[in-house]
């Protein structure tokens, strides 16, 4: 069993999915589909750091709109 998080980083979705011991990315499109986000989430990383370590990856990518990571439900 997996579990899922998605998150809007800095204006993208993205969801991050623990499967076995290991996590995996993915970017959301505008037209519903997902893709390998291209960057690695430390298997280390628990749950609750997931936010924290994705702002710390992209915090570059903060605009005045779109400045923060937040989870989504």
């Amino acid at each position: 069993m997996s579990t899922v998080h998605r998150f809007n980083v800095f204006g993208r979705i993205y969801s991050v999915e623990r499967t076995a011991s290991r996590w995996v990315a993915f970017l959301h499109g505008t037209d519903g589909k997902r893709s390998p986000a291209g960057f690695v989430v430390p298997d280390f990383i628990p749950d609750d750091e997931l936010e924290q370590y994705l702002y710390d990856l992209f915090h570059e990518n903060a605009t005045p709109t779109n400045g923060d990571v937040r989870r989504l439900v």
